[in-house]
C-alpha cells in the first residue's frame, strides 16, 4: 500500500486527476481498475473518483512494490542554458515574456524546448519543484498565446492558484489582456470586431462563421497607436479567447498582421521578410491586468504586469517611423 499526505499545494484537485498525475506512466485502464474495485481510500474511508482532495488529508491507494517501481519512473530534468525573462514571481506564480517561436506547452511525446520545460527547469533549480516528488500537482501555463507570439504568460505555482488563473481566463471578467499588433493598411483611431469564429480541426484553420453554424463569439477592440506608410502598430484587447482570434479578425477586415504566414497577405510578407529578415506574425502580449479579485490571489487585485517588445521588434518599429 502506498499512503501519501496531501498538503496545501496539491488541494483542490479531485482524487481521480491527483492519481493520474501520481502514477503519470500507469494505463488509464489500471486507474480504473483501482477506483472500480475500492482501492483507494481517504482518511481510511473508501471515496469515489469526484471526492476533492484536502490540505491534511491522507490517501491510501493499494499498489504493489513492483507496480509502484513501473508507475513511478524517475524523470530527469536537465537544466537548460536558455533561461527566461520574469517579469514577476511569488509563492503563487511566475510571469515571463516568452519570445516568438517557442513553444507554450508541447505534447506528451515532443522532446522539443517549451516555456513550460524552462520555468519547470527554472523552478527545480531554485528548490521548488521536484518532478520526483510533485505528488500529484505540476506548475503550468494557466492560458497559451500562439508559437510566434511573443509576451505575457502567466504560471501557477500550486494547485488553487493554478485553478483561480483558469477559471479568471475562462470567465475574462476580472483579467485583461492587451496586445501590440502590427497590420497591413492604416485603420480608423478605434473599433471592435465583434465576429463568430469557428475552429476547423480537419483544416487546421479558423474561420469566421456564424452561430448557427457552430460559430463561437468572439469580440476584438483595438486602437490605432500609430501610422506608417503601409502599416499601422494596434493596441488590442480580446474579450473572448478564441483560437487566433486576433490574427483571424483583423485578416477579415482586410487588415491581416504582418508575417502572419497563416491569415496574412503572403506577398506583402515576403517583402516585410525580405526587408527587416522577419518570419513571426507581429504580435506581442504586453500587458496583463487585473480587477478586484478574491482568493489566494487577492493581492493581485487591480496590478498590472507589463512586458516591452523584443529587440527586433523595437528595431522594425523605430525603422518604421522613418517613413511615417
Amino acid at each position: 500500500m502506498k499512503e501519501i499526505y496531501i498538503n496545501k499545494t496539491q488541494e483542490g484537485q479531485t482524487i481521480y486527476k491527483f492519481i493520474r498525475k501520481y502514477f503519470s506512466s500507469a494505463p488509464l485502464s489500471f486507474i480504473e481498475k483501482i477506483f472500480r474495485i475500492r482501492d483507494v481510500k481517504v482518511n481510511g474511508k473508501r471515496v469515489s473518483k469526484a471526492y476533492v482532495v484536502n490540505d491534511g488529508d491522507y490517501v491510501q491507494i493499494y499498489v504493489t512494490d513492483n507496480q509502484l517501481e513501473d508507475f513511478k519512473k524517475k524523470i530527469v530534468l536537465v537544466p537548460s542554458k536558455q533561461k527566461i525573462n520574469i517579469i514577476y514571481e511569488d509563492e503563487n506564480i511566475l510571469i515571463c515574456n516568452k519570445p516568438s517561436g517557442l513553444l507554450v506547452h508541447g505534447d506528451e511525446n515532443e522532446n522539443r524546448l517549451t516555456l513550460t520545460g524552462l520555468v519547470l527547469s527554472h523552478l527545480y533549480e531554485n528548490g521548488e519543484y521536484d518532478p520526483n516528488d510533485s505528488q500529484g500537482f505540476t506548475p503550468g501555463p494557466a492560458h497559451r498565446i500562439d508559437r510566434n507570439t511573443s509576451g505575457l504568460v502567466i504560471f501557477g505555482k500550486n494547485i488553487k492558484a493554478l485553478q483561480q488563473l483558469e477559471e479568471l481566463f475562462k470567465e475574462r471578467h476580472s483579467i485583461h489582456k492587451y496586445y501590440y499588433a502590427l497590420v497591413l493598411g492604416h485603420l480608423e483611431g478605434k473599433g471592435e470586431i465583434n465576429k463568430p469564429l469557428f475552429k476547423d480541426e480537419e483544416k487546421g484553420l479558423v474561420v469566421v462563421k456564424s452561430v448557427e453554424k457552430g460559430g463561437k463569439t468572439a469580440i476584438t477592440q483595438y486602437e490605432v497607436v500609430e501610422e506608417y506608410n503601409d502599416y499601422s502598430l494596434v493596441k488590442v484587447c480580446i474579450l473572448t479567447g478564441r483560437t487566433h482570434q486576433i490574427r483571424v479578425h483583423f485578416a477579415s477586415i482586410g487588415h491581416p498582421l504582418l508575417g502572419d504566414s497563416k491569415y496574412g497577405n503572403f506577398i506583402e510578407n515576403r517583402r516585410f521578410e525580405k526587408r527587416y529578415d522577419y518570419r513571426n506574425q507581429f504580435l506581442h502580449s504586453f500587458s496583463m491586468r487585473f480587477d478586484e479579485i478574491d482568493g489566494v490571489l487577492s493581492y493581485l487585485s487591480n496590478k498590472e504586469f507589463t512586458a516591452s517588445m523584443y529587440d527586433k521588434e523595437k528595431e522594425i518599429i523605430n525603422e518604421l517611423r522613418k517613413y511615417k
